[in-house]
């Protein structure tokens, strides 16, 4: 069960890869909206998303062996660049299975951080389904897009970081 000691320790762990992005005020979507809006630029993080909190966070929560085993997530795109980015800091080798109708610029710019990308399946969960073969037959770590714990807290200190700008 997560807790705020989870958030507040992945938030601590994640600065090591990640800037701090300050809240902007959207005078336009409040008006909208009837409500006070802020917007939180995560797309300025070295992979262009918030993903990298909860894939950075994962993977630092791994064991030695689970790391040098090597990783492998399923992902079209933000989370594949984090995953990239996440192993590249840890010096470990990551395996991203994306599915063949990824574009090509996001299948190349995982590449450039530094992952193995195998194109598989027309939709996610066949890329999912094979990620899962290729995790058992190499015996990689694989590291859930969305539905870990871990993850969803490392994603999720970015609450820490608009509580303490706007309380």
């Amino acid at each position: 069960m997560l807790t705020l000691s989870t958030f507040e320790e992945a938030a601590k762990k994640v600065k090591e890869v990640t800037q701090e992005t300050k809240l902007i005020y959207s005078p336009n979507f409040s008006k909208e909206t009837g409500n006070e809006v802020y917007l939180k630029p995560e797309n300025m993080q070295r992979t262009g998303a918030y993903k990298v909190r909860g894939a950075y966070y994962k993977i630092s929560t791994l064991t030695d062996d689970e790391r040098q085993r090597g990783l492998i997530t399923a992902s079209a795109g933000n989370h594949a660049h984090s995953v990239a980015y996440a192993a590249s800091k840890y010096g470990v080798k990551a395996t991203i299975v994306m599915p063949t109708t990824t574009p090509l610029i996001k299948v190349e710019r995982t590449k450039e951080l530094g992952a193995e990308v195998i194109l598989a399946g027309d939709v996610y969960d066949e890329s999912y389904a094979h990620a899962m073969e290729v995790a058992e037959e190499r015996g990689l770590t694989f590291i859930h897009p969305f539905n870990d714990p871990i993850v969803a807290a490392g994603q999720g200190s970015i609450t820490m970081e608009i509580v303490q700008e706007l309380p």
